[in-house]
């Protein structure tokens, strides 16, 4: 019987609701516990997790059995029930629309995982939009600026 054997490695992007920065310190390890959980179940391998108050980074070791929108919808859907059942924020917690998953090669994890575990530091220099934009830019995804990640105004 022939196997399957892939090596898919996906940074996941994905941010609050309007860019709200209101994932507290307090609790923010524990909602990467449970994410990894997500991720872990559905048989995908959780690299690294990270993030600020308002977005979240994760890198994942990805199976084909399952497409990146359903493993997306699975996480963002799981963390929200999650934070809105333990009433860690005022109000119903929501993630954004969508999402960005950029792929890498195995040599490239180490740089990648550098990058997730300096979030704090890193974006003490740059926003969100400046760090996603640039993501954007470096894989040549083309966008439309009106399908942006959105800020409160």
């Amino acid at each position: 019987m022939a196997n399957t054997y892939t090596q898919i490695h996906i940074h996941f992007v994905f941010a609050v609701k309007h860019r709200a920065g209101i994932i507290q310190y307090r609790w923010k390890n524990d909602l990467y516990k449970y994410i990894g959980e997500i991720v872990q179940n559905k048989k995908h391998k959780m690299l690294i997790i990270n993030g600020v108050e308002d977005h979240v980074d994760l890198l994942v070791g990805v199976r084909p059995a399952q497409s990146i929108s359903d493993l997306m919808q699975d996480v963002k859907g799981g963390s929200s029930k999650w934070i809105n059942d333990n009433q860690l924020v005022p109000g119903r917690f929501e993630w954004q629309e969508g999402y960005g998953a950029f792929s890498h090669s195995k040599s490239q994890l180490p740089a990648v995982i550098g990058y997730i575990q300096n979030q704090e530091a890193h974006h003490q220099k740059k926003t969100f939009r400046e760090e996603y934009l640039e993501l954007l830019e470096e894989f040549e995804v083309e966008y439309d600026e009106k399908y942006l990640f959105k800020e409160l105004v």
